[in-house]
């Protein structure tokens, strides 16, 4: 079913619990794991997933479709991460670094690393990369992860975060030189 028949069967209502559980089932592995890369935690991804969807649910109706469905819903997401995030900071009066360093051991008890042989295995360059992210500002990050991972378009980012296609490549190739310097000069 597409966005804007989701949309129609939403405004019905009759279908609207069948087309909200239905736009919930098209998106939330995506929103999950959008959400994951930022807060690391599956605990708290579940949660932020699940707040979304409660906004999802209560804003629905005032959606008007000047943007698509998928790009409203990644906004909402993305801003319950930053917002997370910054809480989390306030909330223990940590400095960036702690906040950082927390990440850092969540994602390392995620990680389950096979170190045989002395090889290096997938899991562990992959857990290089996740720990270079970790170093990088959330919005940065944040940027890095949807055209990376989720091989988004500039135009698409830039519907979500309501930055410049110009400001997100700059962005990108900031991260990407940092990431680089990150893995070139750690000894990790």
């Amino acid at each position: 079913m597409t966005d804007q028949e989701l949309l129609e069967k939403f405004r019905d209502p009759s279908g609207r619990n069948y087309a909200f559980n239905l736009m919930v089932r098209k998106y939330q592995q995506k929103i999950y794991w959008h959400i994951r890369k930022m807060v690391i935690d599956h605990d708290d991804a579940n949660d932020l997933t699940q707040e979304t969807f409660i906004k999802v649910w209560s804003s629905l109706e005032q959606f008007r479709g000047d943007s698509q469905l998928y790009t409203w819903i990644y906004r909402i997401a993305t801003n319950e991460c930053l917002n997370f995030l910054s809480k989390k900071r306030r909330r223990f009066f940590l400095p960036i670094g702690d906040v950082e360093g927390e990440l850092m051991e969540k994602l390392e008890e995620n990680a389950e690393l096979s170190t045989s042989g002395g090889d290096i295995s997938g899991e562990e360059v992959q857990l290089k990369l996740q720990k270079a992210l970790l170093k990088l500002p959330d919005k940065q990050r944040l940027v890095f992860n949807m055209k990376y991972f989720d091989d988004m378009k500039y135009e698409e980012i830039a519907a979500i975060t309501g930055t410049s296609v110009g400001a997100l490549k700059a962005s990108y190739h900031l991260a990407v030189k940092k990431i680089e310097d990150f893995l070139t000069n750690s000894g990790q």
